[in-house]
């Protein structure tokens, strides 16, 4: 997963879209033996920072003022190549040994994640990618073992692409299981977005390409709405995860960040809540809250129909005892009937 102050600078990318224009206490004239030249790359050295964003910076024997990114900071030191002296002397940054995109690249890639950026966030929706129900054998599953298909489902969604591909690189994750990935699985009736889809075909590509100046690759269409929904799981800290679980039996697994109630608690802790929503043929509508934190678990049936809260109500106790069994502390738990509070 990308930072989650990422968005912000995509969004003043998408803004400026422009090389860094530097002002010298001395303008530049035509004809005044300018000491710099169009093409040559120098180094600067970052003094102080004028305003926010605004930096002096000193290159060769000269002073000058230019914006630069929120990360740098007063002792740096910037790699630049001028690009133009006339009417305004301009450099771009490097990025490594690559220098800054040309404007036109870099408004390609800024316009890109500008426009998924800039879409009002919501919960990030991911629909299983496969028709086939998690468990199909004829037994009911084991809890331990439906449990192990929910989170390779939501594992293998794409949503996390990203930090799967951090762990393939130090060896911890195998190739087999990152080209699971829907980055990687490629759509038999579009052999153009076919020849796109190689590994890597993901958002942190695009966002390199902005911030560093690398070549942009092109965001398959087809990948365009799981690049949105990596974006609005960073804005908004929302999962949802929709599919069969076993065979004609849909499930809706949510998973999202709470405000803690208190503002100790909203700086000791961050607090995490789950819910399995169901539609069940003789239980009805029944929904199954947890709100962790580092205290255990908080646990809320809720049903509509009264014989399955009966239900729910006696065997609760023996959920919370295998809860326990396992480590898991139990706060609290409740029946309900009205739906719980998210």
């Amino acid at each position: 997963m990308l930072p989650a102050d990422l968005l912000n600078t995509i969004k003043a990318l998408a803004l400026t879209q422009k090389p860094l224009p530097a002002a010298a206490p001395d303008p530049l004239k035509p004809g005044a033996g300018s000491p710099f030249e169009q093409g040559q790359k120098l180094q600067g050295q970052v003094l102080a920072e004028v305003s926010p964003g605004l930096f002096k910076v000193r290159i060769s024997s000269q002073m000058v003022q230019m914006p630069l990114p929120a990360a740098i900071r007063p002792g740096d030191t910037v790699q630049l190549q001028v690009v133009s002296l006339q009417p305004r002397l301009t450099f771009g940054m490097l990025a490594s040994a690559n220098p800054l995109s040309t404007p036109e690249q870099l408004s390609s890639a800024s316009r890109l994640l500008s426009s998924l950026a800039q879409q009002q966030p919501a919960k990030a929706q991911i629909h299983a990618s496969q028709s086939t129900p998690l468990w199909v054998a004829d037994k009911p599953p084991q809890p331990q073992q439906l449990a192990s298909q929910l989170r390779e489902a939501l594992s293998n969604s794409g949503l996390f692409y990203e930090s799967h591909q951090a762990q393939w690189l130090e060896g911890t994750r195998s190739t087999a299981q990152l080209l699971q990935e829907p980055q990687n699985l490629r759509p038999a009736a579009s052999p153009a977005a076919t020849q796109q889809a190689t590994l890597g075909d993901s958002i942190s590509q695009a966002a390199a390409a902005a911030i560093h100046g690398n070549k942009l690759p092109d965001i398959p269409e087809h990948m365009q709405a799981l690049v949105q929904q990596q974006l609005n799981a960073l804005e908004t800290s929302h999962v949802v995860w929709q599919g069969q679980v076993w065979p004609g039996q849909t499930m809706q697994w949510e998973i999202h960040e709470r405000t803690p109630h208190t503002a100790a608690a909203m700086e000791n802790e961050r607090q995490w809540a789950t819910q399995l929503h169901l539609d069940l043929p003789r239980l009805g509508t029944v929904t199954a809250t947890l709100n962790f934190n580092s205290s255990g678990i908080s646990l809320t049936l809720n049903a509509s129909d009264t014989q399955t809260r009966k239900l729910l109500g006696t065997a609760s106790s023996q959920l919370v005892a295998s809860l326990s069994d396992a480590g898991i502390p139990v706060v609290s738990t409740q029946v309900t009937q009205d739906e719980p509070i998210r």
